[in-house]
């Protein structure tokens, strides 16, 4: 369960496309980095930042991976997934990357609820 501290931010958008997915990350790390116990909720087109085989995006876009990778060095270490989701884009869990933690839809209500700061991308 979370402390009332921890911030709990979302990400929506796949990595390519738009910065919503990279300005997601870039918010968890700098909060972290400061000492605020993060969690990252992926819903949606943002489970394919998860990916282990993640295709490259358009020139100059920098991939995502390498920051997810990084996220356990800032103690971010709580990845949720809401499991229907993964059913719904048809992608096995043994395709994301380690420390993903399955969420029922109906179990995300209560989750948001544990965080009283949540920033959504």
């Amino acid at each position: 369960m979370a402390t009332p501290d921890t911030l709990l931010v979302i990400i929506r958008h796949a990595p390519h496309g738009s910065s919503w997915l990279r300005e997601g990350l870039d918010a968890a790390l700098v909060a972290a980095a400061f000492g605020q116990p993060v969690e990252l909720l992926f819903m949606g087109q943002g489970i394919m930042a998860l990916l282990k085989e993640q295709g490259s995006g358009a020139p100059g876009q920098k991939a995502t991976l390498p920051t997810i990778d990084m996220l356990e060095m800032y103690d971010i270490d709580k990845l949720w997934v809401p499991k229907e989701a993964l059913q719904n884009l048809d992608i096995s869990t043994d395709a994301l990357v380690d420390g993903v933690t399955l969420i029922a839809n109906v179990d995300i209500p209560d989750l948001l609820q544990q965080h009283a700061k949540i920033l959504s991308f």
